[in-house]
C-alpha cells in the first residue's frame, strides 16, 4: 500500500534510479512487511533550482547527491518499526546505489486505510 516519491538531482543513470528504487522497496518489504508485489513509486529528477534542501540542518552534512524520499502508508506502525524502516532504507541505499547515509532524507505520511483506491474506483481497504 505505500506510495513512494523519490526526488533527486538530474544527471543520474537509469541503472542508478533502478538500484535506488529496488533498495527502497526492499527496505519496505523487510522492515514494514509490505507484500513484494506492492510497488508503486514515482521518481523525479530536478535541476539545481528544483531540489531545495539545507546542506547542514540538524548537523547533517548533505551533498548534492541528496535524495528526498516521501512514503505515504496506512497508519498504525509503531515508532520502533518506523525507525527500523529509516535505518534499513539508509543501509540498503549505502549498498546500492552507494549513497551516503547523510544524503538520505525520508518522510512518512500516514493515512487511514480507506483513503486508498488501487483501481476500478474502489476503496479496496475500506471496511
Amino acid at each position: 500500500m505505500p506510495l513512494v516519491r523519490i526526488a533527486l538531482r538530474k544527471g543520474t543513470t537509469s541503472e542508478f534510479r533502478r538500484q535506488l528504487s529496488d533498495s527502497v522497496h526492499r527496505a519496505m518489504v523487510e522492515a514494514i512487511k509490505i507484500p513484494e508485489a506492492d510497488r508503486f513509486q514515482i521518481i523525479t529528477e530536478h535541476d539545481e533550482g528544483g531540489l531545495v534542501y539545507d546542506p547542514s540542518y540538524l548537523g547533517i552534512a548533505r551533498s548534492d547527491a541528496v535524495v528526498l524520499i516521501q512514503i505515504t502508508i496506512s497508519a498504525g506502525r509503531t515508532v520502533e518499526v518506523r525507525k527500523a524502516l529509516f535505518a534499513r532504507i539508509a543501509a540498503l541505499l549505502a549498498e546500492s546505489p552507494g549513497l551516503r547515509p547523510e544524503d538520505v532524507f525520508v518522510n512518512l505520511i500516514e493515512v487511514a486505510k480507506e483513503n486508498w483506491s488501487f483501481g476500478n474506483g474502489l476503496a479496496q481497504y475500506a471496511t
